[in-house]
């Protein structure tokens, strides 16, 4: 699933990641239903919301609490001005609590097939930069509005000598065409607006959140004369292989994971990695 090195002189693909380890006060997201029966979901782990335990803990809830309200759609945002997700956060893997890594690899797992396989209409209004673990987000959304900007989008790991696990490739090429999908994965290509609008990966740019969140609705709204149940079956259905595989394999994802933590060579690229995020901080 991962592979074992990681390339310091790369630090600049994530910078953002550097900032997770100061405390965040307040919640980590916020969720409010709109009159039409559409959820905004807004993810507010300052300053990038880097995806850690807890701010993954209170999106699985939240995606609960949509699925039980019978909520007719969700929209998935962030409160920080410039980036949407930053991605998984460095610190859960840098000398970590194995019972925790365990758990923050399951509940990664669980929003990823909770978000992915849900039966309510899904959309992103990207705010901002996604790389990694924040592109993951979008692309399981089933509709996505980008703000126009110098914002770049897209699955990076291969930059850091990391291998994307298969659900995250599955989530790239049911997104986008296969061949620009395996271009992207192996290159660690981040898309800026306009290419991803180009390639699919995008399906709208805006002008700014609220622009972005705006063209979420008109596109939650085209399903307003659509039977629910047969959209929501018909979602199922195409999306069934890369939910079914995850599934089967779930404990194994795990196992592959920790292993990979417990390896002392990620472990010593981790801390230079670190290291190196602190000083192009500092400067």
């Amino acid at each position: 699933m991962l592979f074992a090195r990681l390339l310091v002189n790369s630090a600049k693909v994530l910078v953002p990641n550097v900032r997770t380890m100061a405390s965040q006060g307040g919640p980590l997201v916020d969720l409010a239903v709109d009159k039409d029966g559409i959820a905004v979901l807004t993810m507010n782990r300052a300053p990038v919301n880097s995806l850690n335990l807890e701010l993954l803990q209170e999106i699985s809830k939240s995606l609960d609490e949509v699925a039980k309200n019978k909520t007719k759609a969700m929209i998935l945002t962030s409160a920080s001005p410039t980036v949407f997700s930053a991605g998984l956060d460095i610190m859960e893997m840098y000398k970590p609590d194995l019972k925790r890594a365990e758990q923050f690899w399951t509940t990664l797992q669980d929003v990823w097939l909770k978000l992915f396989g849900s039966n309510f209409i899904t959309a992103a209004a990207i705010n901002g930069h996604a790389p990694a673990g924040g592109c993951l987000l979008s692309m399981s959304c089933e509709y996505r509005a980008m703000v126009s900007g110098k914002y770049a989008i897209g699955l990076n790991e291969t930059a850091l000598g990391i291998i994307a696990p298969t659900w995250f490739m599955d989530t790239m090429c049911h997104t986008i065409p296969i061949r620009q999908a395996e271009y992207a994965l192996t290159t660690a290509k981040m898309f800026s607006v306009e290419e991803a609008l180009k390639v699919g990966l995008i399906d709208e740019a805006a002008a700014d959140k609220a622009d972005a969140i705006e063209k979420c609705k008109q596109f939650i709204r085209k399903f307003d004369k659509i039977p629910p149940l047969a959209r929501a079956i018909t979602k199922q259905k195409i999306r069934q292989a890369p939910l079914a595989r995850l599934q089967k394999n779930r404990q194994q994802d795990i196992e592959e994971f920790l292993g990979i933590l417990k390896n002392p060579l990620i472990q010593q690229g981790l801390e230079k990695y670190i290291q190196a995020l602190k000083q192009k901080a500092a400067k």
